[in-house]
């Protein structure tokens, strides 16, 4: 009868590791980021990783190694920086062209130094004004998720016999979200951000059966499974920004961002030069009596013609734009 629960048993290991999965990214399949990438071509690129007709821009990887996410990935699941693998998914996709801000910086600004020193060849061309500007600014970050499962399945073997309750109770499922945030270097503002998830499962029998041949290699992803799942989390979080980015179209503000929007707060006022928006110095000119059109904070031949006819009231220099000494007259 024992005989029977142990073979019962280890069919229920046979079992468990034929239903170990890969990592899923976003309940898809599994494809992590694979392959190479050279330019605008790419060899062995996954087939689920979004792809463009041509690159968006350039930009550069940049994460933030004092967060905790950092912390974790590369103590406790013993991975390396996220940059080598974003870098080589996004020039795969050929939608950014990608620009070296890390430790490469460091050696392209010593050959530089090399070049002013004249230790380097007359011919080397390392002059100045060479270098391409990033952009956008790529970010990324990951939250980690580890829960333990197998209550139910290992009270059911556990009823043929105590190892396959051992076995079933070992099952994890590793879970990453990833989220990628894209900046626009020259004005701050944040262009796009996405979210992206995966999940796989381990039933872990390289631990629980430790000593048994037949058991030993049954684990699903036993070396480094949250590795597998971290790429597809970014690969999904990368598609979705892509897709998003496919339909782009710019925020706007009325005066343009950054001028106050139009949350105002009571008795607040601008600071430095006497400025005001120009969706304001319309107002007041529609208050005035010059100015016919809807404030809409767009300049153009209406809003123009009415600032000439201010200046020339105010005996102001007649220039048809909103210029300091416009503002402050229009304040008073």
């Amino acid at each position: 009868m024992n005989s029977v629960k142990i073979a019962c048993a280890f069919g229920i290991a046979t079992l468990l590791a034929g239903c170990a999965t890969g990592p899923q990214m976003g309940g898809g399949k599994n494809n992590p980021v694979t392959g190479a990438a050279g330019g605008s071509s790419s060899v062995n690129r996954s087939t689920q990783l979004e792809h463009c007709d041509r690159p968006l821009g350039t930009a550069a990887v940049e994460e933030d190694t004092s967060q905790q996410w950092y912390v974790i990935l590369t103590s406790q699941y013993q991975l390396p920086a996220t940059t080598p693998l974003l870098r080589l998914m996004i020039q795969q996709s050929n939608c950014f062209v990608i620009v070296d801000r890390g430790r490469a910086m460091g050696s392209m600004m010593a050959e530089r130094d090399l070049a002013k020193s004249g230790e380097l060849r007359n011919r080397s061309n390392m002059g100045g004004g060479q270098m391409v500007a990033a952009d956008y600014i790529i970010t990324p970050t990951i939250q980690f998720s580890q829960e333990t499962g197998g209550g139910g399945l290992g009270a059911i073997a556990g009823a043929f016999h105590p190892l396959a309750g051992a076995v079933a109770g070992s099952m994890k499922t590793s879970e990453a979200s990833t989220v990628l945030m894209l900046t626009d270097t020259r004005s701050g503002v944040q262009v796009s951000a996405a979210q992206g998830s995966a999940r796989n499962t381990d039933f872990g029998f390289g631990g629980v059966l430790a000593g048994g041949a037949a058991a030993a290699g049954a684990g699903a992803y036993a070396k480094t499974p949250q590795g597998k799942v971290i790429a597809s989390a970014f690969m999904d979080s990368y598609n979705q920004m892509v897709q998003a980015l496919r339909s782009y179209a710019p925020q706007r503000v009325n005066g343009g961002l950054g001028t106050g929007g139009e949350l105002k707060v009571d008795g607040a006022s601008s600071a430095g030069a006497p400025g005001m928006s120009l969706i304001d110095a319309q107002r007041r000119l529609k208050d005035l009596g010059l100015y016919n059109g809807k404030p809409d904070g767009i300049s153009g031949p209406g809003t123009s013609g009415a600032l000439r006819k201010f200046q020339q009231i105010r005996g102001l220099p007649v220039t048809g734009q909103l210029d300091d000494p416009t503002a402050a007259a229009l304040q008073q």
